[in-house]
């Protein structure tokens, strides 16, 4: 299996083509390099982004025991490496693995670690990597493979914050924020990071509607599809919030109104949307307690 998977076709992904931006300036060398210690779906987005816009494969070593292949240039290794410095270390392993993937990994005063696990605080990455010259954490979603993405970063370090090597790293993934409190990177794992599937269920759930009505199950994929498409593009464009939009869409007994009167009937749809979000919430907190209760 490759790291970057099959060539995308704009079919595969959106409906409308994404103009990729090539950039050639990423702060990073095979004397300052970016390890990626555990490259599953959502590292290997961000690392396919960060090489489709010029990062130079050579600068990269993945440590990851799952993988046997890899995009030319880059190094891929299946253990730790026991000497060597990396400029940026991202952790892309899961919560539940951190203890035992790290072990015997030390970093140098000149490494900033980056990491993207769900749950685990600034303080337990803190105690594992004493010698960092900076913690970050980055909450991305899967769409920042398209430079469409979400990065929530956090770090006690304010120097941290205005980190070149950081900025290039977030940049091409979409929109990127740093919050001031590292409760809202919990927050964000539920809305940008968990939000993508919540939205792939609610258009699985347009086109089962479509079928309803009677449409083939390919033609109603694609009419959900489109229209979220189409929507999402509009309202990002719009001065207008989504309430309102929504409101300009619904004439008076109109279709659309009768429609949104079900949605909306004793607040429903918010209702499942704050439960949904609150679910995904609490359990990025429960990620945290286990993560501060493994043994060191």
């Amino acid at each position: 299996m490759r790291l970057r998977g099959k060539p995308r076709r704009a079919k595969d992904i959106a409906l409308t083509p994404i103009l990729l931006k090539r950039s050639s300036v990423y702060p990073f060398s095979s004397s300052r390099p970016l390890w990626i210690l555990g490259c599953g779906n959502m590292a290997g987005a961000m690392l396919s982004r960060w090489l489709d816009t010029g990062l130079d494969p050579a600068a990269v070593m993945v440590i990851d025991p799952n993988r046997t292949e890899a995009p030319a240039g880059l190094r891929l290794v299946g253990k730790v490496p026991l000497v060597g410095s990396p400029a940026i270390l991202l952790l892309g392993v899961k919560p539940q693995l951190f203890e035992d993937a790290t072990k015997g990994l030390v970093v140098g005063s000149g490494t900033v670690v980056l990491s993207i696990m769900a749950g685990v605080e600034s303080a337990t990455l803190g105690e594992r990597f004493p010698g960092a010259a900076a913690i970050v954490r980055l909450m991305p979603n899967l769409p920042a493979a398209l430079g469409k993405g979400v990065a929530l970063l956090y770090s006690g370090d304010e120097a941290a914050a205005g980190s070149a090597d950081i900025k290039a790293l977030a940049d091409p993934l979409g929109l990127a924020l740093w919050v001031e409190s590292e409760k809202l990177i919990d927050a964000g794992t539920a809305i940008s990071g968990s939000g993508p599937a919540f939205v792939y269920r609610f258009i699985d759930a347009m086109a089962a509607g479509a079928e309803r009505l009677g449409f083939p199950a390919d033609q109603a994929q694609q009419l959900a599809l489109a229209t979220v498409e189409g929507a999402a593009l509009l309202a990002a464009g719009s001065g207008e919030n989504p309430a309102q939009l929504a409101e300009r869409v619904a004439s008076p007994k109109g279709t659309t109104r009768a429609g949104l009167d079900i949605l909306d009937a004793d607040g429903a749809i918010y209702d499942l949307v704050r439960r949904t979000l609150k679910a995904a919430a609490d359990r990025a907190a429960e990620l945290a307690a286990e993560a501060r209760d493994q043994p060191s």
